[in-house]
């Protein structure tokens, strides 16, 4: 993805676990990656130190009005809380 900004953070995911559109929930330890390239933002989340990353589901927001850290920070955040139903109940400023 040339000339984007990529976030990263490894946190422990909360109840319920993240739902990926690949192969459903993800839960225990885990890398969340916001890609920002333009005005798409995309978040993929992997098992810590594993080779695989899976796009949370729902992914591929549409523009916010900080795509960068804080935004980063507020899906951190989100999956820490879980985030069994993906990207649906996360509605990040605009």
């Amino acid at each position: 993805m040339s000339g984007a900004e990529t976030y990263e953070s490894t946190v422990l995911a909360g109840p319920g676990g993240v739902m990926t559109d690949e192969v459903g929930v993800i839960t225990g330890e885990v890398t969340v990656r916001t890609e920002v390239a333009g005005d798409q933002v995309t978040v993929r989340i992997q098992y810590l130190d594993a080779d695989e990353w899976y796009e949370i589901e729902g992914s591929l927001l549409g523009p916010a009005a900080d795509p960068g850290p804080h935004l980063h920070k507020e899906i951190v955040q989100a999956v820490e809380r879980g985030m069994p139903n993906g990207l649906a109940d996360l509605r990040p400023a605009t």
